[in-house]
């Protein structure tokens, strides 16, 4: 809805269209436990937010000037036959355009991405902190710039100049993955998993493929390493909602349809010259799907490819992934060495799978009341109460008289 209004009010009308939003799904809070949810409850809160829209647009005469779709909005004011398959393409086609709209020439990516998450996508502050590996109030800042600037510009930037569009892009690839990351590792704390985030940005990323635009191998690279990650969200969380660690899942569960289109995009990627960070998170996504068993993933090629990304597009998190890899396919004390030379590890001090990494390699080198401390320094970092489960499991089996590691 946030895209669909701020396409009629202009990127300067961008709080103006939050307000419409919120006041709309507040009527919603207020009517639909009294009176029961409508047929259709997405096409009532479209026709509510846009009726609100109106208003503000015939009282306001400023917003004139940012809302160059006014005539169309009003025509489509009275309710007629076939109304919501129009509304649900338009809305896809303003998620994209906005996502556009949002990469700025003035701004930074990461204000760019930032925006996006925060606009587009719904994402707390907080959210986009940890998403990002920054602090609250860095997050904040970006987006007061970018506001001020939109505020100030009251346009959009569309995609007319050719040599603007790789950069845009590249924050669009970016906001998909953190998305999908988001609904992968939900940091809520009721939530483990969120599969709906993890296939609207499964969407995007496909709406993005069949633009002209974007159909290009690194979007479909990027959908790839979605397909790959979404085929095994059946197995990866158990009938309470707690996480199952990779080793111990039911491959059975895992979804075969998902993980073929998987390969069928990863497959129309290699169809170019480029090389980019989601082929080779999409070519080790692979290797996990393809290993019929844990025992049987080949971590020597995984870490191959780690080598190679990290070469390519270095981070704490690439770093962190890539040691863990080594301590599979070396043994925990070469794991254990590699994570103390991750540069920039003080990016990583909020991150509590950092210091489960290590307290996975202590304990399986026979040092469990080491790696228990490692595992309560986790758990006061977990973002979630899955989170928390998981790590709490890990601390169990480091006391006396605990047979093994639980691998969930």
């Amino acid at each position: 809805m946030v895209s669909y209004l701020t396409r009629i009010f202009g990127l300067g009308g961008l709080d103006l269209a939050e307000d419409v939003v919120q006041d709309t799904l507040c009527r919603a809070l207020e009517t639909w436990p009294v009176h029961g949810p409508p047929d259709n409850p997405s096409a009532w809160l479209m026709r509510v937010a846009r009726n609100r829209a109106i208003d503000l647009l015939r009282r306001d005469e400023q917003f004139r000037y940012f809302a160059p779709e006014l005539v169309y909005l009003l025509r489509l004011r009275e309710d007629q036959p076939g109304e919501t398959p129009a509304f649900e393409k338009e809305i896809q086609d303003d998620q994209l355009r906005m996502m556009f709209s949002c990469c700025h020439p003035e701004l930074s990516i990461e204000a760019q991405v930032t925006l996006i998450l925060r606009t587009l996508c719904g994402f707390s502050v907080s959210e986009i902190a940890h998403a990002l590996l920054a602090s609250e109030d860095s997050i904040e800042k970006r987006l007061g710039r970018a506001r001020k600037l939109f505020r100030l510009s009251g346009t959009f930037v569309e995609l007319t100049n050719a040599s603007d569009i790789p950069r845009r892009l590249e924050a669009v690839y970016q906001a998909i993955y953190l998305l999908f990351n988001e609904g992968y590792h939900a940091s809520r704390s009721e939530q483990t998993v969120r599969e709906d985030l993890c296939f609207e940005a499964i969407r995007l990323a496909l709406l993005l493929s069949e633009h002209p635009e974007g159909e290009k191998p690194k979007t479909h690279a990027l959908l790839a390493l979605l397909c790959f990650h979404a085929a095994r969200l059946p197995g990866r969380v158990d009938d309470d909602g707690g996480l199952i660690q990779l080793e111990i899942q039911d491959r059975s569960k895992w979804d075969r349809d998902l993980m073929g289109r998987g390969f069928y995009f990863l497959e129309k990627a290699s169809m170019g010259n480029e090389l980019s960070e989601y082929h080779l998170e999409a070519g080790i996504a692979s290797l996990h799907c393809s290993a019929p068993t844990y025992e049987k993933t080949e971590w020597a090629k995984i870490l191959e490819l780690y080598d190679i990304l990290y070469r390519l597009k270095p981070s704490p998190i690439v770093a962190l992934s890539r040691a863990i890899a080594l301590g599979k396919a070396l043994g925990p004390e070469e794991g254990l060495a590699e994570l103390r030379k991750i540069p920039d590890a003080a990016k990583l001090k909020e991150y509590p799978f950092y210091p489960a990494a290590q307290g996975e390699f202590h304990f399986f080198a026979g040092r469990p009341a080491e790696a228990a401390k490692h595992f309560e320094n986790a758990m006061k970092l977990a973002r979630s109460r899955s989170e928390t489960n998981f790590f709490e499991r890990k601390l169990k089996a480091c006391q006396p008289g605990a047979a093994q590691i639980d691998d969930r």
